[in-house]
């Protein structure tokens, strides 16, 4: 047993540091986000998420795969963000079961007034610790991580 909760087995040592960084770091910036334009760091990557979709909208439940929020989730961040009128929910013509998110205008301003703040903190945590070289390369690797995790099962064996 204490083999498999070793930092020595393959993978551990790197996922307990990804781990820690993505808390140390997200941490940062919620609160810093938070402090300066009111957001969390949720509700800054759903507007910027709508900000890139075609029309700026997106399903519901397609938002919450991307941010990785359950549907109870993305509702309540939604709630908040509809209540500041930074987002609108669009029933779907066709099917009626379908709701999508709505990026509107103020919702796009206070995307740009956080990524004023935003950008350059992100831009500043990795020009601080690493090259350019350094930066492209764990870039490289990490989405690359997401790309191989995204829907695979989890259960033992399964490769």
């Amino acid at each position: 047993m204490s083999q498999v909760l070793s930092e020595q087995v393959r993978g551990v040592r790197a996922f307990a540091a990804l781990l820690k960084a993505h808390a140390s770091v997200t941490s940062r910036l919620n609160a810093l986000l938070a402090a300066e334009h009111g957001l969390t760091i949720n509700d800054y990557e759903v507007l910027l998420r709508l900000s890139h979709a075609p029309e700026r909208k997106l399903r519901r439940v397609d938002l919450a795969d991307q941010v990785v929020l359950t549907a109870s989730g993305i509702t309540r961040l939604l709630d908040g963000l509809e209540s500041c009128g930074f987002v609108e929910r669009a029933p779907c013509g066709a099917d009626r079961r379908v709701v999508y998110a709505v990026l509107t205008d103020a919702g796009l301003e206070k995307l740009k007034e956080a990524a004023s703040t935003h950008v350059p903190q992100v831009d500043a945590l990795f020009a601080e610790r690493f090259d350019e070289d350094e930066i492209a390369t764990a870039a490289a690797l990490l989405e690359r991580l997401g790309d191989r995790s995204r829907g695979e099962n989890c259960a033992p064996g399964g490769d």
